[in-house]
């Protein structure tokens, strides 16, 4: 077995690929950036080797810096993770002629399936039936326009190297391939490197399930079933889960079938995923195949019991795969919710700064359920605009697929993150939703179910009384402390502007709280909250909950799932009072346009006295490695340009204003 392996990535994959290491006895060295240089991933290698700036191509994409770093620390074998160069064949080579094995499948593979319009050249030859698009490379704007009328909108943009999201536009006019293609292009150079483009059909209201195959250098190579990676945002998966809630035994083994030809076809030797478009009536066909680990892969870990991290490293070794197809069975069910630094209320649009708080839930076989979370990042830690905004990958495992669903919607209740935005809430929402939990979906289930964008949810009859027993508990508690004598029994609570009385009795880890008016009593017990604490914890009429709280100059913001609420414990005389406050006017910026995110300015494309239309281009921010086009909302005569291209902005910056 290797004694030392590097790994060519950062954050939770660097960190997952140590944890594996570790447990098999092999030293570990990680390659860092600027960026880096606090990690996580830095502090638990055994070694560690700067590698440059803060962006990719100075650092993580330069293959002659990995070569150096490994002969430096006399690495026998580079782990490549994913997205980087983990398919890339020319780097694939380069380590074999400098005599350091590449944990991933040959060059040979990686040209043949990693490249996506080689991919598709290859599996029409097979006979294999893919996406109808242009399977060519594509020169310059006018061309794409030319191809995407030819092949009839929607169309799908995608970078032939892409991976992650990255990359991928639909275009459902001529504009949209106009402005589109050069974006894609810009994506994909920066991201991998690459610029090569293709286009193909966009099939409306599919679903996305992908086969995990894994293979070895003698000629062996198994399916490890499949994923169902439906819920996306932007292209990106968001939750995936396996086994799939729409396939039965015999499409799951005609999928798994072909995966295995395909790959066996290519001389197959790692871990990889062949992608498939499903329809609703189990129709499927050949999409692109990856050849690295998946950010998903822990569900298939979960149902098959298999680290694939060290599934590779045996098989990079030359070890033969010590089991068959007819030996793995699929065990229960899991799922992975991906937590983003993303503002889920701005669609989602990513979000950078540093971890004030990060309080993942408790990992580990609980009862039933196991809990799994794989993070790169601790308290403190900063989330940069130069990388992918994934935060941690929570997943979880039970017998049935509904139990799994239930324990992943309690454990993103006992998620805690402050700091820039984040996107439990609305992974919990689609926890709650029937469409979800029956298993009816497809990638446009997002757009689908929150057509006007997430705004979160409002609260059930349930979450209504949760919030108010707590806020009610919160007030007592930090009252007895600060004033004791004005402690009561009986109290107004204002939630979201409706109008409660209640009254409460004992205290402590305890309350009795009965709704006055309405007949209802309920216990508020097993109470674990101590005044400062972000995070309230406790059982409701026995059900465990975990809320998350926050004391305001004038009330308290509570959230349970994706419902919140401004909650307020007065008096009767100061709920007769507040009543007569009038309400707080906004802000008015109907002649600003603002920064949606933080980020780069790329372009500013207006100047101070310009006649602008509605839907006129104005600027490009971007962040993370995605470049958003910002529009006009109205027509006006720009009076003031709040940036210049190059400059970081805030979110809510002001970009442009309007006379």
């Amino acid at each position: 077995m290797f004694s030392k392996i590097l790994i060519a990535n950062r954050g939770e994959i660097a960190v997952r690929i140590i944890g594996t290491c570790r447990r098999l006895g092999i030293a570990t060295v990680v390659v860092y950036s600027e960026a880096d240089a606090d990690s996580l991933a830095v502090e638990l290698a055994d070694e560690a080797v700067f590698i440059g700036g803060a962006a990719a191509s100075e650092s993580y994409l330069v293959a002659d810096k990995i070569v150096a770093a490994c002969r430096e620390t006399g690495a026998e074998a580079v782990h490549p993770g994913f997205g980087f160069l983990s398919e890339n064949a020319g780097f694939a080579r380069r380590l074999a002629d400098e005599a350091i094995v590449f944990i991933g499948p040959n060059p040979g593979a990686i040209e043949a399936m990693g490249d996506k319009i080689q991919s598709k050249l290859f599996a029409v030859k097979a006979g294999i039936s893919v996406v109808p698009g242009h399977v060519g490379e594509i020169d310059d704007t006018d061309h794409a326009v030319r191809i995407a009328e030819e092949i009839g909108y929607p169309v799908m943009i995608k970078a032939s190297a892409g991976g992650g999201g990255k990359g991928i536009r639909v275009a459902w006019s001529r504009q949209d391939v106009e402005e589109g293609f050069p974006a894609v292009r810009s994506e994909a150079k920066s991201s991998f490197g690459d610029d090569r483009i293709f286009i193909e059909k966009f099939i409306q209201s599919p679903r996305h399930i992908e086969i995990q195959v894994l293979g070895d250098k003698h000629g062996n190579v198994v399916h490890l079933f499949e994923r169902e990676c439906s819920i996306q945002r932007r292209n990106q998966k968001v939750i995936e889960e396996a086994p799939s809630p729409l396939l039965d035994e015999a499409t799951r083994a005609a999928m798994g079938a072909q995966a295995v030809a395909l790959a066996k076809a290519v001389a197959y030797d790692s871990a990889g995923t062949v992608e498939f478009v499903a329809g609703q009536d189990k129709s499927f066909y050949f999409l692109e195949m990856n050849t690295r680990l998946q950010v998903e892969h822990p569900v298939t870990e979960l149902i098959t019991g298999l680290d694939l991290v060290e599934q590779m490293i045996r098989v990079a070794y030359g070890e033969k795969l010590a089991f068959q197809q007819s030996d793995l069975k699929i065990n229960g069910w899991a799922i992975e919710s991906r937590i983003y630094a993303e503002d889920p209320y701005r669609g989602f649009l990513p979000s950078i700064g540093r971890l004030v708080r990060y309080a993942p839930p408790q990992e580990g076989k609980l009862g039933e359920i196991v809990v799994r979370n794989d993070a790169g990042v601790r308290e403190g830690d900063e989330i940069s605009m130069f990388y992918d905004p994934m935060i941690s990958k929570l997943s979880t495992w039970a017998p049935t697929r509904l139990a799994a669903i239930d324990a992943m919607g309690r454990a993103l209740e006992d998620f805690h993150i402050e700091g820039p935005g984040q996107n439990i809430p609305f992974l919990a929402a689609v926890m709650d939703q029937d469409r979800f939990r029956s298993g009816r979906l497809s990638t446009n289930y997002i757009k689908d179910e929150f057509p006007q964008g997430f705004h979160g949810t409002s609260p059930t009859d349930f979450q209504r009384d949760l919030m108010a027993a707590v806020a009610c508990a919160m007030h007592t508690t930090l009252t007895a402390r600060s004033a004791p004598q004005l402690v009561r029994d009986e109290w107004v609570v204002i939630e979201n502007g409706e109008r409660r009385l209640v009254r409460l009795a004992n205290g402590g880890d305890a309350f009795r709280i009965e709704f006055l008016g309405e007949d209802r009593r309920l216990s508020l017990t097993e109470i674990a909250w101590t005044p400062g604490q972000p995070v309230f914890r406790g059982r409701l009429d026995g059900t465990a909950f975990t809320a998350q709280v926050k004391p305001l100059a004038e009330g308290f913001a509570v959230r349970h799932r994706a419902a919140s609420a401004h909650v307020l414990v007065l008096t009767p005389r100061s709920a007769e009072l507040h009543e007569k406050l009038p309400p707080k006017q906004a802000a008015d910026t109907s002649k600003m346009i603002l920064s949606p995110m933080p980020g780069l300015v790329v372009s500013l494309d207006v100047a101070v006295g310009q006649e602008v239309k509605t839907g006129e281009q104005v600027a490009i921010v971007e962040a993370m490695k995605m470049q958003n086009i910002i529009r006009a909302e109205r027509d006006g005569t720009v009076k003031t340009v709040g940036a210049v291209a190059g400059a970081s902005v805030a979110a809510d910056e002001v970009l442009v204003e309007f006379a």
